[in-house]
């Protein structure tokens, strides 16, 4: 540890020796704060205290720091008086004094304060040098004292997305021989993810396995290798899982395998999903909550739901912790694909076991019983959500108004848009689309394009479709080709269905305006 001759001999460099009144001040202060119960002594009103503000100068500040007798409560209580007097900045702590400090916090193993001190260093623009600056301050520090300021300033600098510091203080620690802590470096990796910068991501871990002081986890290869996946470089993902187990660098876990089956999973790669498995197989890796949770993902998507319902049977036969989230996902796949009394089986089940379905369980219940035509039973699974405290969202709204349009209840449709929006939930253009159809079976066209305008909502490729085959096939050429100009000015890519209904309505033998002209 560092006395305080040793603290003022490292700070004092270049200040000139103090005089006879500062060093009274130091006094006074210290008595002071030595003095516990006189808590008023830093408050604004105190008249002494202000009176000697012009001479604390950064050498008194150093000094009232320093001293042993001082708690680090004490240093931080006369710290945070100097950064409170703004309307005098040479009273603001210089980096000297945030150094002299976070060194007493160090001491008294105060890490959770000394990097919040830190954390003011790496944001202050007055300060802003921590690499530079306190290179050349903590040359005379002890080794582990430097070390451990280091490693948390790297932490700091990556929290705060400061990446060429933190490259800064991790070349500096590596010339000086000292170590910058594996779980350390994870923090900037998971930055990085989080910024998007995966090839820096990938870069720093590559310098993080040369260097001989850092034993790699396997947390740090898995978040590489989630880095990489998300950004699509699947195999360069696998290859480098692969080289680390040639090289028996690190052992893959279960989270490593489910992070390159996700990926796969996502991309609907049967062969990268058959060879993850493969791999879990012979490495005899023990599948988790999440792998299953990915296998009935892959299995169902892939219309297979024999071979999910395998899976979700495996699962309970190892006693494994069904969520809410794996019974969803049964119960959503079972219901996109008409399986409703199954997926209402397993709706049973799982409040049989306590386990409370929330508003994704929900939405897929109302959407298998809404596309079978079945609205009343979509309305009884909509008030017993909202009876459970549960809230509605737009994508629950908008299966529900589908139901209502394709069973030809639009007066249904429309009440429901108008509680959907007195909830502060705004329309979507899937939300127009869905009425749009619906007014348009209906022939009512008028209110399909009133509801367009009303909502403020810019028209996609399928709204013009919609309204465009209903004009063409009621023999309004004239509107219909209008909406067409209408689209091609907003950039939109008409299909086939368009311009096969825009040649029907020529062939129409009365146009909208001859049958209103008949009337």
């Amino acid at each position: 540890m560092c006395s305080q001759k040793t603290l003022l001999r490292i700070f004092n460099k270049g200040v000139s020796f103090p005089s006879k009144q500062q060093h009274e001040i130091v006094h006074k202060i210290t008595q002071n704060l030595i003095n516990s119960s006189n808590h008023n002594y830093f408050k604004p009103n105190n008249t002494e205290l202000h009176s000697m503000i012009s001479c604390i100068t950064p050498h008194v500040t150093y000094c009232v720091l320093s001293d042993p007798i001082l708690s680090p409560h004490s240093c931080l209580t006369f710290f945070h008086f100097l950064r409170t007097q703004h309307s005098n900045i040479s009273l603001k702590p210089d980096l000297k004094a945030h150094l002299i400090l976070i060194s007493r916090l160090f001491e008294a193993r105060k890490f959770a304060t000394m990097k919040s001190i830190l954390n003011g260093v790496v944001n202050d623009s007055e300060i802003r040098c921590p690499v530079s600056g306190i290179v050349d301050l903590v040359d005379e520090f002890e080794p582990h004292f430097v070390e451990k300021l280091f490693d948390m300033l790297f932490r700091v600098c990556s929290d705060n997305r400061l990446f060429e510091e933190a490259i800064r203080i991790y070349d500096y620690a590596e010339e000086k021989g000292m170590g910058i802590e594996e779980r350390s470096c994870f923090v900037l990796l998971m930055a990085l993810k989080r910024c998007g910068e995966v090839d820096l991501c990938l870069r720093f871990f590559r310098r993080m396995v040369e260097s001989d002081g850092i034993e790699i986890r396997a947390q740090s290869l898995t978040l590489v290798i989630d880095a990489l996946c998300r950004k699509g470089e699947i195999e360069k993902a696998k290859e480098l899982m692969d080289e680390f187990v040639g090289k028996g660098m690190v052992k893959p876990t279960v989270f490593t395998y489910n992070t390159l089956l996700n990926a796969y999973v996502r991309r609907k790669d049967q062969k990268g999903v058959d060879e993850i498995l493969r791999l879990m197989e012979k490495e005899r890796v023990v599948f988790s909550v999440a792998t299953y949770s990915i296998l009935i993902e892959w299995y169902s998507s892939s219309s297979n739901i024999e071979e999910a319902e395998k899976i979700f049977e495996e699962m309970r036969e190892r006693n494994m912790p069904m969520d809410v989230y794996v019974y969803s996902s049964m119960i959503s796949w079972n219901c996109r694909l008409g399986n409703m009394k199954r997926a209402f089986a397993l709706f049973d089940e799982m409040t049989q076991r306590d386990i409370a379905p929330n508003a994704h369980t929900y939405g897929a219940l109302i959407g298998g019983v809404s596309k079978a035509g079945q609205m009343e039973a979509a309305e009884m699974l909509l008030e017993e959500m909202q009876s459970k405290g549960l809230d509605l969202n737009l994508v629950i709204f908008n299966t529900m108004m589908d139901g209502y349009c394709k069973r030809g209840m639009m007066d249904e449709a429309l009440k429901l848009q108008a509680i959907m929006e007195k909830k502060g939930l705004n329309a979507d253009v899937f939300t127009y689309n869905i009425l749009a159809n619906g007014l348009c079976k209906l022939h009512r066209f008028d209110e399909a394009k009133c509801i367009l305008n009303s909502m403020g909502i810019t028209g996609n490729v399928a709204t013009y479709t919609s309204i465009i085959s209903g004009l063409s096939k009621e023999g309004r050429a004239d509107e219909a080709f209008k909406l067409y100009d209408e689209m091609m000015k907003m950039g939109l890519t008409p299909d086939d269905r368009v311009f096969a209904a825009l040649v029907g309505s020529l062939h129409k033998p009365l146009t909208h305006a001859d049958l209103k002209q008949n009337e």
